[in-house]
């Protein structure tokens, strides 16, 4: 697709439209004043045709322009910011189709809007670049959204597994191990597996894997562990079974040349993970731990552990499950870190099934509550030294009132040095969750009134609080101002 033609057929369409509704005069009138048809009227106005010269000079005719103004590139200041968007070629790379959303439909969306779209398309390039959004972080915020209109689950991939389960004669009710994921690489699709020591290279030490595709060729770090190198077999294996060629060749990623690739590393992924843990077998252990009304927190770690996994894997894959099969489709997946030392937390990742769920990343330096058991299954994996330390609390947010049952695994994080993070899923407590969870009256469980940021939390006396109220304290002065305000004008009114 070229491109730059499209965009000289956009902008033409664009313009040309502009003139014609500032002129009120409808298709059906233009096509009867130039003797073209509407059909070919229309299409030229969503961008799929560029009229020849002569038809250009008829059109300047009737609507009264000169040739120039029609064939410039140049858009007046209402519709500058689609022009924007339109040469920055974001709409090609991202796959609208994927959203029940036709490219040409949203042109048209966007060429009838006022000047108040406009304005809004214009506010959301200013926040972009205002919080420096990457181009990467647009298409994984993109990707976000696409996981959770589908609540996270994907039936064709589920399916997939089980038909890659059946023709390599995989037994889904036991772990695959990692000589079987070896052999199928090797033997069925021809891969040479090489571990090399990444951290003889500075700049590869964050890296746990590279794939060489003229090769075929996987490079696996000596640093990896059991549960790392599984999980990328696996999703190499995703990767040749789902037929994918645009594809990332590094892990973890450095960055992506475009939203295909974005989409086809969470497909992998997804594969991967139904694989190692497969659907049926996790939702049976799951089962049997929630028959236990007050189980023990090295339980859950024991769980997590039988399927030699990492937390985060576990953790993701209860994202995919537990809004299908235990019908719990409110809930978000945290992963925070914090760096030995340091006094702030970071969310570098979330999904929020259903909801915009509490808590959720807050962009503007403010800091995280302290009483989330995110917060403390990280402390206290310092404290004690321990390679995974698991904490569960009841979160009951003081501004909503909403509670979540909330679990979490603090471990060492595998690509940052001094770093550890956890993995949290909270699940929305209501009738329905409380009937699938039983140990929620349990007595080990504790519960904690909690916010989202210690800047904009009403909790009194909170020892754990970072930093003051500030931004609830200036809401609230403009809140009393405005209720002076209106006094006034009833007063004097």
């Amino acid at each position: 697709m070229d491109i730059e033609k499209d965009y000289i057929k956009l902008i033409f369409g664009l313009k040309m439209k502009q003139v014609r509704m500032q002129k009120n005069l409808s298709l059906f009138g233009l096509a009867k004043l130039t003797n073209l048809s509407k059909s070919y009227l229309n299409e030229i106005e969503k961008g799929k045709k560029y009229p020849k010269a002569d038809k250009i000079l008829l059109l300047c005719k009737h609507l009264d322009v000169t040739y120039d103004q029609m064939v410039s590139l140049k858009l007046d200041n209402n519709l500058s910011p689609i022009g924007e968007i339109l040469k920055s070629g974001i709409l090609k790379e991202i796959p609208l189709e994927l959203f029940g959303i036709q490219e040409a439909d949203l042109i048209d969306i966007i060429a009838n809007a006022p000047a108040k779209v406009n304005a809004f398309i214009s506010t959301i390039i200013e926040i972009a670049q205002h919080y420096n959004l990457s181009r990467e972080s647009f298409f994984l915020a993109a990707l976000r959204s696409y996981q959770e209109a589908h609540s996270n689950y994907f039936e064709d991939l589920e399916e997939k597994v089980i038909a890659f389960s059946k023709s390599f004669q995989i037994n889904l009710d036991s772990k695959i191990s990692i000589e079987e994921l070896e052999a199928i690489l090797k033997e069925e699709h021809e891969y040479n597996i090489k571990e090399i020591a990444f951290t003889d290279q500075e700049a590869l030490g964050d890296l746990r894997s590279i794939y060489v595709p003229k090769s075929k060729t996987l490079l696996l770090s000596t640093e990896i562990d059991a549960p790392q190198k599984a999980f990328i077999l696996a999703k190499e294996i995703a990767y040749n079974y789902l037929k994918i060629s645009d594809r990332l060749l590094t892990f973890s990623w450095i960055k992506f040349e475009n939203f295909d690739q974005v989409l086809n590393n969470f497909y992998a992924s997804y594969f991967a993970g139904a694989l190692i843990l497969p659907r049926k077998l996790v939702v049976d252990k799951i089962n049997s731990f929630l028959e236990n009304e007050n189980p023990k927190p090295e339980e859950f770690v024991q769980l997590i552990e039988s399927f030699e996994v990492s937390p985060e894997s576990f953790y993701q894959r209860l994202t995919n499950l537990l809004p299908k099969d235990f019908q719990l489709k409110n809930l978000f997946f945290l992963r925070l870190s914090h760096k030995i030392g340091s006094d702030f937390y970071q969310i570098n990742k979330e999904l929020h099934i259903t909801h915009q769920q509490e808590p959720h990343a807050n962009e503007t330096n403010e800091h995280y509550c302290r009483r989330w058991v995110s917060v403390k299954t990280i402390d206290e994996a310092i404290k004690q030294n321990k390679p995974h330390f698991f904490d569960a609390q009841i979160s009951s947010y003081a501004n909503s009132g909403n509670e979540y049952l909330v679990f979490s695994s603090a471990t060492k994080d595998p690509f940052l040095h001094d770093t550890i993070r956890s993995i949290s899923v909270g699940i929305l407590i209501n009738p329905t969750m409380k009937k699938k969870f039983k140990l929620i009256d349990g007595k080990p469980l504790v519960k904690r009134i909690v916010g989202v940021t210690c800047e904009t939390c009403a909790v009194k006396d909170c020892l754990e609080r970072a930093a003051p109220p500030i931004v609830l304290e200036r809401k609230k002065r403009h809140e009393n101002t405005d209720a002076v305000v209106q006094q006034f004008m009833n007063q004097y009114s």
